[in-house]
């Protein structure tokens, strides 16, 4: 079983004494969820799970907590950010809670701002609206979320204004309860050129998802900062980078519980919605030559292994990326190797 013994508070933590590893930057560290239901488990526990989670990582002063917007995925239960949003927002305290993100095509303007709006209303000043252009699914998923066999994105500009508009009051239309004071920051999230430019022409803060578009998040970053125009809400360029990460006590430790990471991508460029895979699964898997070639080079482009090696790729992805914040993505199967991945991250970056 894929259970590694969870890490102490971080009192106990600062007490030991690790092999140094340079000096740390001093970068917030932020949580990107799925909410992975693995095999042999239920949506159910895996929501109770990222509870868990969110308090854990909220121990450890990491400043956001944010939830990924997902459909048709039996191994994915975040289909409803709105809704674990405020579930987490009321079982915590310091942590701004938020989405990365709602995909504005598959919703109207006008429910994104009453469903976020009630929630800063609820939480103020811990929420936070991160907005993607993406389905977030299947074609055929999307259509039965927007009632409609059209599935482009290309009005994403004049939606995103309608949301503003509910937000500063300034539509006929009352989205209720805001009231043109009770908005959340809002955040354009991408893994292409397209939103990073809208976010600096906005000068809205802007999240890449280098978790599964690392090709593009160099070029993304400098879009984003050479377009970039100070508004009232930011003076200049918010870059926030979201990688996946698994760190474990060693290197192969780390490996073993990224595999099933691995073999749920290969499921899902195959076509696959199944629960996602047990370390034992994955280690069983009948890999393929081919198969095992893909699972290499995804272990080979995230961030996995043992404290001194991750923190030298993490390292070296601040300093490319410049990243103004961290946002970690850890999709072990296991709840208590997700929390020893945090903390032991926590470790290599402290307050």
């Amino acid at each position: 079983m894929c259970r590694p013994k969870i890490l102490p508070p971080p009192a106990i933590l600062g007490a030991r004494d690790p092999e140094p590893l340079g000096g740390p930057p001093m970068i917030p560290l932020s949580v990107l969820d799925l909410v992975p239901v693995r095999r042999g488990s239920s949506a159910s526990e895996a929501l109770k799970e990222s509870v868990a989670l969110a308090k854990h990582t909220e121990a450890f002063g990491y400043l956001r907590y944010w939830f990924a917007e997902h459909h048709g995925m039996q191994g994915i239960a975040s289909s409803s950010p709105a809704v674990l949003i405020g579930q987490v927002a009321a079982a915590t305290t310091t942590l701004r809670v938020g989405s990365g993100g709602v995909m504005l095509p598959n919703h109207a303007p006008l429910v994104i701002a009453e469903q976020f709006g009630t929630l800063e209303a609820l939480f103020p000043g811990r929420i936070d609206l991160g907005i993607g252009r993406a389905p977030g699914t299947d074609p055929v998923t999307a259509r039965a979320l927007r009632r409609s066999n059209v599935i482009g994105a290309d009005d994403f500009p004049e939606q995103l204004s309608e949301i503003f508009d509910y937000f500063r009051g300034g539509s006929s239309i009352h989205a209720v309860p805001c009231d043109g004071s009770s908005a959340p920051p809002v955040w354009l999230l991408g893994s292409s050129g397209y939103s990073a430019q809208l976010a600096g022409v906005l000068g809205l803060p802007f999240g890449f998802a280098h978790h599964f578009s690392q090709e593009n998040t160099l070029p993304a970053l400098a879009l984003y900062r050479e377009r970039f125009r100070p508004s009232p809400k930011l003076d200049k360029p918010y870059a926030l980078v979201a990688a996946s990460v698994i760190i474990a006590q060693t290197d192969e430790e780390a490996m073993r519980l990224a595999l099933p990471t691995a073999l749920a991508f290969l499921r899902v460029r195959q076509g696959g919605t199944g629960r996602y895979p047990t370390c034992e699964e994955a280690e069983q898997y009948p890999w393929s030559p081919m198969e095992r070639a893909f699972a290499e080079e995804w272990l080979a482009k995230n961030i996995v292994g043992s404290p001194k090696s991750a923190k030298r790729q993490l390292d070296a992805l601040l300093a490319s990326t410049k990243a103004d914040e961290l946002m970690v993505l850890c999709m072990a199967p296991e709840p208590e190797a997700r929390q020893t991945s945090y903390a032991l991250l926590r470790d290599l970056y402290p307050l």
